[in-house]
């Protein structure tokens, strides 16, 4: 396939901008995909910890960008469980 690509890349160079967007967009969603499942929501050993939710911090950024939110500074709000 990549061998296909090449070639097509070679007959017509307008495809090269094409192909490295469609790689770079298909890396970006990998990447996002993965970080997305070893996310605290995401309970891959459900035997040994089946909360994994309940063993993080206070101050950590669940979100991937926080704008207005200082987690450094938070207190804890919630019950010891």
């Amino acid at each position: 396939m990549i061998k296909t690509m090449y070639r097509h890349a070679k007959k017509h160079p307008g495809l090269i901008p094409q192909f490295f967007f469609m790689f770079l967009g298909i890396s970006a969603a990998s990447v996002y995909l993965l970080r997305l499942a070893r996310g605290p929501h995401v309970s891959w050993d459900s035997r040994n910890n089946p909360e994994t939710w309940n063993k993080l911090g206070p101050t950590y950024q669940y979100k991937l960008v926080a704008v207005t939110t200082d987690y450094k500074r938070l207190k804890k709000e919630g019950p010891d469980f």
